[in-house]
């Protein structure tokens, strides 16, 4: 195995077993103590990760999300009347153990909290600001209990719907399309286990 491939191997490991949370930083530690400066793309990485992750987990792996995007279905019927799109992982078919379920909506998030409130335990709450080509962004992060697993709902302020419509995935290089409550009630009947991976990282 080449250097290359060996980090990402490495980074992957770091990933999957919980040290580092950020494809940089593992793959910073990973090309360190391998005493090479060669660092992989966050793809690559993404590869290897699903691999380790096949290996260790086999059919539960499926199963498990299977189940995550059942949980986020029915969020998602909660969340109807907001446009709410399951993101990340669950959305990928890339969920391993320890992931939770991404669901973002734009609206008024005191009023998205108290939706969800009616029907589900709220165990976090949390602010975040950040930057977008130069112009500042925030949301709320609202995380709850979906029957032993964590769903992070991020809401968004309806102004910045055009902002994130272009917005691309740093690992994959696609856009963060995700998939929206019809799309996904569709998938639950057709094929529940269908994977959202571009076959090479696009730019």
């Amino acid at each position: 195995m080449d250097a290359r491939r060996q980090v990402a191997y490495e980074a992957a490991r770091l990933l999957y077993e919980g040290t580092y949370e950020e494809y940089k930083d593992a793959k910073e530690a990973a090309a360190s103590s391998l005493g090479v400066k060669v660092i992989p793309s966050n793809y690559e990485v993404a590869e290897k990760l699903e691999w380790i992750s096949e290996e260790k987990e086999g059919s539960d792996r499926l199963r498990r999300i299977m189940e995550m995007r059942m949980i986020a279905l029915g969020v998602m019927k909660t969340l109807s009347q907001h446009s709410p799109r399951l993101i990340g992982s669950v959305w990928r078919g890339t969920a391993r153990k320890g992931s939770d379920i991404d669901i973002m909506v734009y609206g008024d998030a005191q009023h998205i909290e108290k939706k969800l409130s009616e029907e589900h335990s709220l165990k976090e709450r949390a602010e975040k600001s950040f930057i977008v080509e130069g112009t500042p962004r925030s949301s709320t992060h609202l995380k709850i209990d979906g029957d032993g697993y964590d769903v992070e709902v991020v809401v968004r302020p309806p102004r910045d719907v055009e902002a994130y419509r272009e917005e691309r995935c740093d690992i994959y290089g696609d856009l963060k399309r995700g998939i929206g409550l019809e799309e996904l009630e569709r998938l639950m009947k057709t094929d529940p286990l269908r994977r959202f991976i571009p076959r090479r990282r696009q730019r």
